[in-house]
């Protein structure tokens, strides 16, 4: 099975359909499928054959527990071998239940364990600006659950205050966190400098313009709802 007969949209339900063993995490990872597919289609400046290409967009999976979308994904659009997925869940596979940036082309971290990935998005920008690159942009998927953790707050409040307009974060909302914010996950970003969008996280279009639209000055916060717990 060769990934570029596997390369649509439509496609995508086959590419997951070939991974089994991780039910239990089954509706968190196909909450992010439509995220995913329109950032790596249509959003960000990323190949197969340029992994290592220093002015490559970096796109970073915080929310890693899951990941069967986003190895999907990746298959469609030429990093990962479709049949790699048949076998994602053996001892011996470059995948596992969590993504390893050691073993995958084109993952950025390792991820799974939630809270760390808007803290590591922060850095890889502050990173860049160090290397006079500023054209990169840093793409950080986050659950909403995952702002439970204090790390991310102060992330926040950090990206928003140094105007990090090369970061974008977007938060998958399911209404899966344990309290929520007064306002709403934008507001929280809002008070800290973010421009932010909430948007149908299942409308390709809306999705598109939220990611593309002008935010000059200042870092992104696009909330993607969905279904709750789906």
């Amino acid at each position: 099975m060769a990934t570029t007969t596997l390369s649509r949209y439509a496609d995508l339900p086959a590419l997951i359909g070939l991974m089994s063993g991780d039910e239990k995490h089954q509706a968190a990872a196909t909450s992010t499928l439509d995220v995913l597919w329109v950032l790596y289609d249509r959003v960000l400046n990323v190949a197969p054959d340029r992994i290592d290409d220093p002015d490559r967009d970096r796109f970073l999976l915080s929310k890693g527990h899951g990941p069967i979308c986003y190895y999907a994904v990746l298959a469609a659009k030429g990093f990962l071998n479709a049949r790699t997925l048949r076998h994602w869940n053996r001892v011996d596979s470059p995948l596992g239940q969590h993504p390893d940036r050691t073993l995958i082309p084109g993952v950025e971290i390792g991820s799974g364990s939630l809270g760390h990935g808007l803290g590591l998005a922060l850095g890889t920008v502050l990173g860049l600006r160090a290397q006079g690159r500023t054209t990169p942009r840093v793409v950080v998927l986050l659950g909403d659950a995952e702002l439970d953790e204090g790390s991310n707050h102060e992330a926040i409040a950090v990206a928003g205050r140094l105007g990090m307009t090369e970061l974008t974060a977007v938060v998958i909302d399911n209404r899966s966190a344990s309290l929520g914010w007064p306002g709403g996950i934008a507001d929280r970003f809002a008070r800290e400098g973010w421009a932010t969008r909430t948007v149908n996280g299942r409308d390709h279009a809306a999705l598109y313009e939220a990611f593309t639209a002008p935010h000059t000055g200042h870092p992104l916060a696009v909330v993607a709802r969905v279904a709750p717990k789906e």
